[in-house]
């Protein structure tokens, strides 16, 4: 055994684990897992909806020609659902999804509080 050997397999370790990480990267923000995941969200979120019409609210539609493109619909009312559905799932998401979805997250959290703000300050 010579000194260099545990360097290298530390080494190869680490190559191993970046090319993981690449490949995650690479498959996390290909436009067929992302649409899985929004059709995840979308039952995930009206399963936990407490009426018909906040189930019937939320629908998420995928661009044909800009399949990176989605469009999310939902009642304000519905958000709270949609938000607890992402928290109960980015665990099991690929970390470039992962991160697509806590930023669509933080986005969602931005409109509620705007809608809040809008309709004290409209009262």
């Amino acid at each position: 055994m010579t000194l260099s050997e545990p360097s290298e397999s530390v080494e190869i370790s680490v190559l191993n684990r970046l090319a993981e990480t690449i490949q995650d990267v690479r498959t996390g923000l290909d436009p067929e897992i992302i649409a899985r995941w929004y059709e995840i969200l979308e039952a995930e979120a009206r399963e936990l909806c407490p009426t018909q019409e906040l189930k019937q609210s939320i629908k998420v539609i995928q661009n044909p020609e800009l399949p990176m493109k989605f469009e999310f619909k939902s009642s304000k009312r519905a958000v709270p659902y949609v938000i607890e559905a992402i928290e109960n799932n980015l665990n099991s998401m690929p970390f470039a999804t992962r991160l697509y979805f806590q930023k669509f997250e933080e986005i969602l959290h931005q409109q509620a509080e705007e809608y809040s703000k809008n309709s004290v300050t409209s009262k």
